[in-house]
């Protein structure tokens, strides 16, 4: 820090010494290619569509500063950073100035197979530790990234430690699951993470009139959070201690957000007339500023904390690992452009003037705008001295264990398909030991609810430390909460959204440290709507999990309308890189559960949500073949998506029933029989799986179609019923596989309380209406 002459008066600066005008040089180059990217995007390439490109120079630039200090000065090989969306352009600016990107690729941004439009783990091509794109949904994964980094290294080892950083908008700090993740109990040990809020207190369309920063650092405190604030640079510091500079602090730091805002837009002049307002001390603050030279007035007012090296080194200094940290750095929206400030700057673009002029301010060339520093100057060294360092040791991608694809022990007597999921999980700590350590249950404080007791009881939950359990001691406890590193389920609190979040983290350690786990989150199934964004973006993001919905659908009679699923079959169908069952028995919930369990954790592998019900079957109605190989050829078929479960010599109707529903469909082929119409009897076990048969089949995408010959042959085409415990179009496609008279039958609307005789006739899903419907087929 030193004393430089700016006219009039000195003020004090950062970055005069050579280290500081090196990394200077480098924010400089790092605002120029992140603008340049968009503006090449935007103004350069053809566009032959004639769609807008876009891209956000504005909100790219206010993280240059705290990007550039964090990349060239803080960050360690074991840190991850999740990246706003909006500044994806300085990441790509930055790994290219690394070395990580090549410079073909700064040509394309939001180009097909280019650039994408937000930080992408699976879709760019230069290193991106987190996706992010869905606003809140970046800023809070890094918390549940540490939380797997933890569960990790403590069960296999090799996972390090390092800090976790999210680049967070503070726009961010709207969404209410940013505070949902804040708050659960287990984050509060997190001391890995770390916040830097962009608080450039502008959202998409204006000046956030009142950003209460004050309450935002509260309930931060309050959380057990350390909060830092960086607000003013040293240039402001400095005026601050001259006389009248008590009184500019306390004008500035009184003032509403868009009329400091519309500051940096003014002259010097217009900054004499305006700063010092109209109260009891505007001469003292008057006097001050006349003192001062035009162009460092003008710079003065934009030194913020968040554009001060120094400011955010002492910030970076300042962490405290022990727990989780929060830094609010003041910064400048499109800070460094023509823009700056501006309310309506979040899309805007510069022009091709505005470009020369930011290219002379930060040394580039226009006619060569991706040019790197020359071999040999002192950025260069810096930026190859920052790639070496930051360079991540490579590791072996490990194999998950082998599963089994059947279980040792045959379901019999009455059950659910719930309770098939906690047996399942039980059988396999003993008949696979070394695949099973490596599962790991989640669930939002429901896991006695959802039959997991037994399973917890098991292995345990898992926590960063050793906790007593106090009521180990009580004869009336029937789950065991033996806290402890080596537990394998964690529980969070009522959050269906946190839930998520850390199962796609979760299921991205194979990938991060080469350690595949393999996630299973269990909620309600009505909630799965809840938790559908950040789960669909965790598998878009690599993240392999399995998903369990349970006890789901209108079968929740007695539960009422505001606890019963609808839609969620049809959201399991259409859900990319997932694989969607619903099993009607308990052995097709271990043929699917492990089916989907040996997909995880691999390059190949994927994600599945599997739809389970609490409603108590005869699992004798499974009529499990006893010779082996029609017992195996009933599994295969389980896992591909169907089986016939009765077959008639000559059929006159199919009803194809899934999950809870298939009692309904035997008792209603049992009763057409009696009126003299045979009716084969399917269960459908993944209509997902069977769509994609029937795509394939068209020439659509790539799958195995054979299931469709097993279970609907041509040879056999007959008018067909489907009916689900759900919406009723999830089946209605496979009408055309032969194209046959059809009628679906489903629920549409909200739920009642009830008898399930009474719920399933008001939805018209019971034996009754699937008679009806098939003899209204076959007339």
């Amino acid at each position: 820090m030193t004393v430089a002459s700016i006219g009039e008066a000195a003020l004090v600066t950062d970055g005069d010494d050579g280290e500081a005008r090196v990394l200077r040089g480098i924010e400089d180059r790092v605002l120029w290619l992140s603008s340049a990217i968009i503006h090449h995007a935007n103004a350069v390439r053809p566009n032959t569509s004639g769609l807008k490109v876009g891209g956000h120079q504005a909100s790219s630039a206010s993280l240059v500063s705290i990007m550039t200090s964090l990349w060239f000065r803080h960050l360690r090989p074991e840190d991850r950073v999740s990246v706003k969306p909006h500044a994806s352009p300085v990441l790509h600016a930055i790994n290219y100035l690394l070395g990580r990107l090549d410079a073909s690729y700064l040509t394309r941004l939001r180009d097909f197979g280019g650039l994408q439009s937000y930080p992408s783990r699976s879709k760019d091509p230069d290193p991106v530790d987190y996706a992010t794109g869905s606003v809140g949904i970046g800023a809070t994964a890094p918390i549940w990234g540490a939380l797997s980094r933890r569960f990790v290294d403590g069960a296999f080892g090799g996972a390090g430690t390092g800090r976790q950083y999210s680049l967070v908008g503070d726009a961010e700090l709207d969404e209410g699951a940013v505070w949902e993740a804040v708050l659960d109990p287990a984050v509060a040990e997190l001391g890995e993470v770390v916040w830097i809020v962009d608080l450039n207190r502008q959202s998409l369309d204006r000046v956030v009139p009142n950003i209460a920063a004050a309450k935002l650092r509260g309930m931060f405190d309050a959380a057990g959070w350390q909060v830092i604030t960086l607000k003013y640079g040293h240039v402001l510091e400095e005026l601050f201690t001259r006389p009248g500079g008590a009184a500019l602090r306390a004008r500035i730091d009184a003032m509403a957000n868009p009329e400091y805002q519309r500051l940096l837009r003014c002259d010097a002049a217009e900054l004499r007339r305006r700063l010092p307002g109209t109260g009891p001390d505007a001469g003292a603050v008057a006097a001050l500023v006349a003192d001062v030279a035009d162009a460092a007035l003008v710079e003065a007012v934009a030194n913020l904390g968040g554009h001060d090296l120094d400011a955010l080194d002492a910030a970076f200094a300042a962490i405290d690992d022990t727990r989780p940290t929060v830094i609010f750095a003041y910064t400048v929206k499109g800070r460094g452009l023509a823009m700056k400030g501006h309310p309506q700057n979040h899309s805007a673009l510069l022009t091709g003037d505005q470009m020369r002029d930011l290219a002379d301010r930060t040394g580039a060339d226009p006619a060569d705008p991706w040019r790197g520093f020359a071999e040999g100057t002192p950025e260069d060294d810096l930026c190859r001295e920052v790639a070496a360092r930051l360079n991540r040791p490579s590791f072996a991608e490990k194999t998950p264990p082998a599963l089994p694809v059947d279980v040792a022990r045959r379901p019999a007597g009455t059950t659910t398909t719930q309770a098939a999921l906690g047996r399942t999980l039980l059988d396999l700590t003993r008949d696979a030991p070394e695949a099973a350590r490596r599962i790991v249950t989640v669930s939002p404080d429901v896991s006695s609810s959802t039959n997991l007791g037994g399973w917890v009881n098991k292995v345990g939950v898992w926590s960063p430390t050793e906790r007593r359990n106090w009521f180990s001691d009580d004869a009336e406890t029937i789950l065991h909460w033996r806290e402890h590193p080596a537990g394998q389920h964690i529980e969070l609190g009522i959050a269906e959204v946190n839930l998520v979040g850390l199962l796609g983290e979760l299921g991205a350690t194979w990938s991060r440290w080469g350690e595949p786990l393999l996630p299973i989150g269990v909620l309600y199934d009505p909630f799965v709507e809840r938790a559908l964004e950040p789960w669909s973006f965790g598998i878009y993001a690599g993240g392999q999990s399995i998903l369990v919905g349970t006890p789901s659908g209108v079968t929740l009679a007695p539960e009422g309308g505001a606890h019963q699923s609808i839609k969620t079959p049809s959201i399991g169908l259409e859900q990319p890189g997932c694989t969607y069952y619903e099993p009607a028995f308990a052995i097709d919930t271990a043929w699917t559960l492990l089916a989907s369990l040996a997909r995880l954790g691999r390059p190949d592998g994927g994600s599945a949500y599997l739809r389970l019900s609490t409603r108590p079957v005869d699992q004798s109605l499974a009529a499990l073949p006893a010779d082996p190989a029609a017992y195996e050829r009933r599994r295969r078929n389980v896992v591909a998506g169907a089986y016939t479960l009765l077959r008639r010599k000559a059929p006159d109707v199919a009803i194809a029933a899934m999950g809870a529903l298939v009692p309904e469909a035997l008792a209603a082929a049992a009763r057409l029989e009696t009126l003299g119409i045979s009716a084969d009897v399917l269960v459908i076990t993944s209509p997902d799986l069977l769509y994609r048969a029937v795509r394939a089949r068209q020439g659509h995408g790539d799958a195995d179609t054979w299931i469709l010959d097993q279970v609907l042959p041509a040879d056999r085409a007959t008018p067909l019923v489907t009916v689900l415990d759900g919406h009723p179009h999830t089946l209605a496609f496979l009408a055309t596989v032969n194209r046959v008279p059809t009628t679906a039958l489903g629920v549409t609307g909200f739920g009642q309380s009830g008898s399930l005789e009474d719920v399933y006739r008001y939805h018209a899903i019971d034996t009754d209406s699937i008679v009806h419907a098939a003899l209204d087929l076959t007339d």
